[in-house]
């Protein structure tokens, strides 16, 4: 590979990183919104390192991954999963758990959903290095900072304004849809149309936005302390 080509192969690949960081920022940012500020830095940390770790080893077989029945039908479940937990989790007190163990959780919610969601990124990153290694690890390296810098600004935000955490699951719900909706055996058995899609997404993101709210409320009100009147 000549200079200039490596050059635009690195450039492409900070392009890449730039436009497909959002949906890891965003899980990112939900996993850790429970967490205080030093826990939430090291959750956001470790989970970004882990998962990008991860994607190292599985960027050569990502091609393969993807053609894979039920593998993204999974995948999918799992992020709705993460979804529907991170919603319950927000209205757990802040001393409902250990934080050890909250800083655990949010690190497996990141590494889990970053993996699962990632492969079609790992693709995109895999094909504009054109194989040489020394480029992948630039680009999976190189989305770290990225990824931390946007999760911790969308993590204050959710701070300030909650009603995004709201948003950020039904962004999650959708792109769980998609998933499901693009495995290769939903695909060859189903042959989902354009309006089909959009009714899945919209019944996943109202499932998971009411089903996990109610919980969610309930929850609030099991754990909330009692006060006896005098």
């Amino acid at each position: 590979m000549s200079v200039a080509h490596f050059l635009l192969a690195g450039l492409s690949i900070v392009l890449i990183d730039l436009l497909l960081a959002g949906d890891n920022a965003l899980v990112i940012a939900l996993a850790v919104r429970g967490l205080p500020q030093e826990q939430r830095r090291w959750g956001i940390i470790c989970g970004a390192a882990l998962a990008v770790v991860l994607r190292i080893g599985l960027t050569f077989a990502a091609a393969r991954l993807l053609t894979l029945p039920f593998l993204k039908l999974a995948g999918g479940v799992l992020v709705l999963w993460i979804a529907f937990k991170v919603l319950v989790d927000v209205s757990e007190p802040p001393d409902a758990a250990p934080v050890a163990h909250r800083l655990l959780k949010a690190i497996w919610y990141i590494t889990a959903a970053d993996l699962t969601m990632s492969v079609d990124n790992i693709l995109a990153i895999a094909g504009a290095s054109n194989g040489n290694f020394g480029l992948i690890v630039f680009g999976l390296g190189l989305s770290i900072p990225f990824v931390i810098f946007s999760s911790n600004l969308l993590a204050k935000l959710m701070d300030r304004f909650p009603v995004l955490v709201y948003l950020g699951v039904a962004i999650l719900a959708r792109v769980a849809a998609e998933m499901i909706l693009s495995d290769p055996f939903v695909e060859s058995h189903w042959r989902p149309s354009t309006t089909i899609r959009y009714v899945v997404q919209g019944i996943l993101i109202v499932g998971v936005l009411v089903l996990g709210t109610h919980l969610a409320r309930a929850q609030s009100k099991h754990t909330a302390p009692h006060v006896d009147a005098d």
